[in-house]
């Protein structure tokens, strides 16, 4: 399945704006797997000699200290945490030419944006932009815009499970430490209320919706695995 997803991209990269990267927005509920997925097409193109970068949109979120000087830290992951403007940039910027550009980056471990980061991208047929905004950023101003989806009730059991790995042996200066002491029932029961508190409604109101802005909807099963690629420009 992950070859028709390449298929798809190929196809939009034929008629690609721009002479440098052909640009695919990937994105989708948080804990969908839009990582993996990037990361499995990446490899896909590669068998087909196209070279692929992938980058997180979760570099573009403004720091912690941003948000917290503006009573934002519980919306975080919504499109006021983002900086756009510097993703939109940095879109425009791979189509015209994506080798030495500086890739801003995001540590789950600490929470925040890199400070100094020192991802810079190579030359590049390909550029895969994923994260929760991807589509709603760029509004169809993209090559390829794919919407990854799953079961409501599967992506929360997703989310539980990647909290549960997070809080687990953390190291000292990660975010997830202070949940360290807490016994496998509470930090399940944290996950679904953050689940249902923040990200129920950050999909309700504005990811969900930005799958209008798609050309290829993936369906992921249970397993992980894709179960059904929908080509919405054929509808």
């Amino acid at each position: 399945m992950i070859g028709r997803l390449a298929d798809h991209v190929v196809e939009s990269r034929g008629a690609a704006v721009g002479t440098g990267a052909a640009v695919v927005a990937m994105a989708g509920p948080v804990s969908v797997g839009k990582s993996s997925l990037a990361a499995e097409l990446a490899a896909a193109l590669a068998d087909r000699s196209l070279v692929t970068e992938v980058v997180s949109t979760d570099g573009f979120l403004h720091p912690n200290a941003w948000l917290t000087e503006r009573d934002l830290m519980a919306r975080k992951g919504f499109p006021e945490s983002y900086d756009t403007a510097a993703l939109l940039a940095f879109v425009d910027a791979a189509r015209r030419a994506p080798a030495g550009l500086a890739v801003p980056e995001y540590s789950h471990v600490t929470y925040d944006v890199v400070p100094v980061p020192e991802r810079v991208l190579g030359s590049c047929d390909v550029l895969v932009v994923e994260g929760v905004n991807a589509l709603s950023a760029t509004q169809g101003g993209v090559d390829l815009a794919v919407y990854v989806d799953a079961a409501p009730e599967v992506v929360e059991a997703w989310y539980v499970e990647r909290f549960l790995r997070l809080c687990t042996d953390p190291a000292p200066d990660s975010f997830f430490v202070r949940f360290a002491e807490l016994d496998r029932d509470a930090r399940i029961d944290l996950a679904r209320w953050t689940w249902r508190s923040v990200n129920v409604p950050n999909l309700t109101e504005h990811i969900g919706p930005s799958r209008r802005f798609a050309h290829v909807v993936v369906e992921k099963g249970p397993d992980h695995g894709i179960a059904r690629i929908v080509d919405l420009r054929a509808a």
